[in-house]
């Protein structure tokens, strides 16, 4: 934490915080934050500012870097009955949450240029707060990877198993393909780590036998897939020094291939979700419907593996996998005909603070794994993901002595249906501030859609490995040979 009002920025105050408790990963201490425009320009010891243009009493609250949640879907272009930008960044800002990266299964899907161009168009008229936009990783834009990189996507999503938008996997020579060419650039290439292959057979066949029921769907996507993906990916990633995201880690079963990657230095960062973390099958028996998510919500046992994951470094980060239906969509006569995800943006704060409330994980790693943990692994540390001079004024203020009940009629997502509802929550977001501007206050939307911005980015200089044997470095061989 940066101390002291010497190290303020050479620039008028305009809005200073005062008296609350101002947390980082390593520290909780009570501290004044000045704000400069969009930019924090002091953390000091209370009562050492004097004035500003605007205060707020942060007393008996706690300070904290806005969430960045790395996974979410907010349907537009093509779906949006289900989501747009505006719903789902309001849905954002309300749950604490100051930076998004939105994933590439719209229609059109984020494959191309003109795509992008298209979402980064929606995106900077709508949103309330900043964001990052996936390209994605197919079978056929192998050849538009790099151009995607020359016009701002802020990573790339591989679906090597099937989920909303119906996009298939890509054999694994694309995908190795894909991974040469992120390697050489550095960028980061989140994977949905579940077989393909196995899932579409066991599903046609649980269909023709009749099943039906909310557990059929975890029996069609059994462990196995991801121990297999979770695996393929890895080795796809440590042969071409490509940096590797695991998505919603659900399972306890691949965890032991994360660990011995990390340890042999393979770039792996990993994800889960407050649903696995806090849900069973138990719940699946109960909602239904409503809880059919892929990967699938998995038996009692899962989520303590996970929590353990979270506390030994094996998992680096919480992000939610925010996929909005309408109620009607998730409401189908059996399981297949019920859409996969349900929102979560806005409900993520409150429900990891609560467990913090609970013993289950202290302030600090709450920051550690949904603040610092992502911004890192995404290429915006230190200009996001923490509470320092000179970083962006991304603040949440969080009231750990006053919760609520998770309604779904007061959602800002369209998806009007959540599996938290009714849920009892210790903790509320009551402020936050995207690069220094109230965006929601005492609880409520204030701010303007078109604030947010793209997430600038800085990734570390890349790191390929045998590049002598990709793809292009074998056609280029090729040609010199033949000259």
């Amino acid at each position: 934490m940066a101390l002291g009002v010497n190290q303020m920025i050479d620039a008028k105050i305009d809005l200073i915080i005062r008296g609350g408790q101002v947390v980082t990963p390593t520290s909780t201490k009570k501290a004044d934050v000045a704000i400069a425009g969009e930019i924090i320009a002091a953390v000091t010891e209370p009562g050492l500012l004097s004035s500003a243009t605007q205060e707020i009493d942060a007393s008996g609250r706690y300070v904290l870097p806005g969430a960045i949640d790395s996974h979410v879907h907010f349907r537009e272009p093509g779906y949006t009955h289900k989501e747009n930008w505006a719903s789902g960044t309001a849905a954002a800002a309300c749950g604490g949450a100051t930076s998004v990266f939105e994933m590439p299964n719209t229609n059109p899907p984020t494959g191309s240029v003109e795509a992008l161009k298209l979402k980064q168009d929606l995106a900077g008229a709508q949103a309330y707060v900043d964001y990052g936009i996936y390209g994605l990783l197919d079978e056929n834009n192998i050849d538009s990877l790099e151009d995607l990189i020359r016009n701002g996507v802020s990573g790339f999503k591989c679906f090597m198993g099937n989920t909303f938008g119906d996009l298939p996997a890509p054999s694994d020579g694309a995908m190795l393909e894909g991974f040469e060419i992120l390697a050489s650039h550095g960028y980061r290439c989140t994977v949905h780590a579940e077989n393909a292959s196995i899932m579409a057979r066991r599903q046609d066949r649980l269909e023709s036998a009749g099943r039906g029921d909310p557990l059929a769907h975890l029996a069609a996507r059994p462990a196995i897939c991801a121990i297999e993906a979770v695996g393929r990916a890895i080795a796809f990633a440590e042969w071409t020094g490509a940096r590797l995201h695991i998505a919603h880690k659900s399972s306890k079963d691949a965890l032991y291939l994360i660990k011995d990657a990390k340890t042999r230095g393979v770039d792996v960062t990993v994800e889960t979700c407050p649903h696995y973390l806090l849900m069973t099958t138990d719940d699946m028996e109960r909602l239904g419907g409503l809880l059919r998510v892929n990967p699938p919500i998995r038996e009692p046992g899962h989520g303590e593996a996970l929590w353990d994951a979270l506390h030994d470094g094996t998992i680096d980060m919480i992000a939610t996998d925010h996929a909005p239906h309408l109620p009607e969509e998730k409401k189908g006569k059996t399981i297949w005909q019920c859409d996969c995800g349900f929102p979560g943006v806005e409900t993520q704060m409150p429900v990891m603070l609560t467990q913090v409330n609970a013993g289950r994980l202290s302030i600090n790693q709450y920051v550690q794994w949904s603040a610092q943990a992502p911004a890192k692994a995404w290429g915006c540390y230190p200009q996001k993901g923490v509470i320092q001079s000179g970083s962006d004024a991304d603040i949440v203020i969080a009231n750990l002595n006053r919760g609520g009940v998770v309604d779904n009629a007061a959602l800002h997502s369209k998806s009007k249906i959540t599996p938290w509802h009714g849920f009892e929550t210790t903790a509320s977001v009551e402020y936050t501030l995207v690069r220094g501007r109230i965006v929601v206050e005492a609880g409520h939307l204030v701010g303007a859609p078109g604030w947010g911005r793209a997430v600038r980015q800085q990734m570390p200089a890349p790191r390929p490995r045998n590049t002598d044997k990709t793809m292009r470095a074998i056609i280029d061989s090729h040609g010199v040979l033949q000259q």
